[in-house]
């Protein structure tokens, strides 16, 4: 079965990523609004990451308890190996549109 990646899946599974063992949702969202110099809201975040965990490129597990948090678990993320591929078909695709693009690129002044 062939998985598109619309952009915010992209940049979601891309954090995870860099995140590793500290892909939780709140570390997400601060990653990327950092990243993206861009504000996203919790509930896009969470209902596009149930649609990627639904797809199977991501699994999630809670964690233990802690009392900076009031006695309540984080669950955190990790790519699949399904995520993975899909990542690389998206980077693929990209990069041969890029290499085959005749527009040239200038740093904006």
């Amino acid at each position: 079965m062939k998985v598109y990646l619309g952009e915010f899946e992209e940049l979601v599974l891309l954090t995870i990523a860099t995140l590793g063992d500290e892909a939780y949702g709140v570390a997400i969202k601060e990653s990327i609004e950092q990243r993206c110099d861009r504000e996203i809201s919790i509930g896009a975040l969470h209902s596009t990451i149930t649609r990627l965990e639904e797809k199977g490129l991501l699994k999630s597990w809670m964690g233990g308890a802690t009392q900076e948090r009031g006695g309540r678990r984080k669950r955190f993320y990790e790519i699949t190996p399904a995520g993975k591929n899909a990542l690389t078909t998206t980077k693929n695709q990209r990069d041969e549109l890029w290499s085959l693009s005749k527009i040239q690129l200038s740093p904006s002044k």
